[in-house]
C-alpha cells in the first residue's frame, strides 16, 4: 500500500536534486527606484510631483544619499502605484536569462509507485518554479492510497489518455476524460484513479512556489 505523499515525496525528490539558490544580495533602494521611475518614462519632477516628494529629496535618495523616512517610502509606492513591500521586491525581468528544457518522449526521470507511474520533465533544469510530470495511473479505486494525498502549492491536471476520477477532500468525484483538466489547491486532500479499462495518463504540474 502506498502511503498518502507519494506526490509529496515526487517534489522532494526534484527538490534534493537542485542546486541551492545563492544567497540574494543585498536590495539598492535607490536603484530600484530608479528604474521604477525610468521604466515609467518620467523625469525626476514627474516622479517627485506623483510622489508628492521635493525633486531634491527623490534625487538623494535615488543617489543613496539619503534613507527614506516610512512616510516617504509610503508616497514614493503611492505615486508608483505599488505596494511598499514592492519596493523592496527585485524586478522580475532581473530573473530573465532565457533558460530551455527538452525532454523528449520516454527520456524523462522515471519515480515508480504502487499508485502512480510518474515520468518526471525537464529534470535537468534546476531553480524550477513548477514541477511537470507525466503519470500513468495505475490505482483503480480510493482504497489503494493510505489516506489523501496532499503537499505545498498547486496543481494542474490534463488527462492525456484513458478516464480518470479525481477524489477531492472538499468536493465531490468528478470523473475527467481525455482533454479534460482540473486545477486545485494541493493542500486539499486528493487522490486521481483511472476508471478506464487501461492505465490512463494525465500531465501534473505542481507549483513549486
Amino acid at each position: 500500500m502506498t502511503k498518502p505523499t507519494d506526490n509529496a515525496r515526487l517534489i522532494r525528490i526534484a527538490r534534493v536534486s537542485e542546486a541551492e539558490a545563492a544567497p540574494a544580495e543585498p536590495l539598492d533602494l535607490g536603484k530600484r527606484v530608479r528604474d521604477l521611475r525610468k521604466a515609467r518614462g518620467w523625469t525626476l519632477e514627474q516622479a517627485a510631483g506623483q510622489a508628492g516628494l521635493a525633486r531634491s529629496t527623490l534625487s538623494k535618495i535615488e543617489n543613496g544619499q539619503m534613507s527614506p523616512t516610512y512616510e516617504a517610502l509610503k508616497k514614493l509606492a503611492e505615486g508608483l502605484s505599488i505596494s511598499v513591500p514592492q519596493l523592496f521586491t527585485p524586478a522580475a525581468q532581473a530573473q530573465v536569462n532565457g533558460r530551455m528544457a527538452v525532454t523528449k518522449s520516454g527520456e524523462g526521470q522515471a519515480h515508480l509507485t504502487t499508485t502512480y507511474e510518474h515520468e518526471l520533465l525537464a529534470a535537468a533544469l534546476t531553480r524550477k518554479q513548477m514541477l511537470p510530470y507525466r503519470a500513468r495511473i495505475r490505482a483503480r479505486k480510493p482504497e489503494e492510497f493510505d489516506g489523501w494525498v496532499r503537499h505545498e502549492g498547486e496543481e494542474f491536471l490534463y488527462v492525456l489518455t484513458g478516464i480518470v476520477k479525481l477524489y477531492t477532500e472538499f468536493y465531490e468525484p468528478v470523473e475527467l476524460r481525455r482533454g479534460d483538466s482540473a486545477y486545485y489547491d494541493a493542500a486539499m486532500g486528493h487522490n486521481v484513479v483511472s476508471v478506464s479499462p487501461e492505465d490512463a495518463t494525465v500531465l501534473w504540474v505542481t507549483s513549486l512556489a
